[in-house]
């Protein structure tokens, strides 16, 4: 199906993870209303859907980056390394 609005995936994309979860809230909050058309509805969830992709990406992305801590043999962090870098 395609996006009625190509530029609302690059913005979505360009989004912090803060102002997607924001964003995210209010297509929720609307949806749950039940004051909004059939059609409005499915376009707010795909964007709902869109959201919820990058949010997760979003935190993937930190947990991998948590993940790469290096640690000492006696579990101390004592550095670290970057998500990417091969370890």
């Amino acid at each position: 199906m395609a996006d009625a609005n190509p530029n609302a995936q690059t913005k979505i994309a360009e989004m912090t993870f803060e102002d997607a979860l924001r964003a995210l809230e209010e297509v929720v909050r609307r949806l749950e209303s039940g004051e909004v058309p059939l059609d409005d509805s499915i376009n707010l969830y795909e964007q709902g859907e869109k959201l919820r992709q990058h949010c997760q990406s979003r935190l993937d992305a930190a947990q991998a980056r948590i993940e790469k801590i290096v640690q000492a043999p006696d579990g101390r962090a004592v550095g670290s390394a970057p998500f990417d870098a091969e370890g």
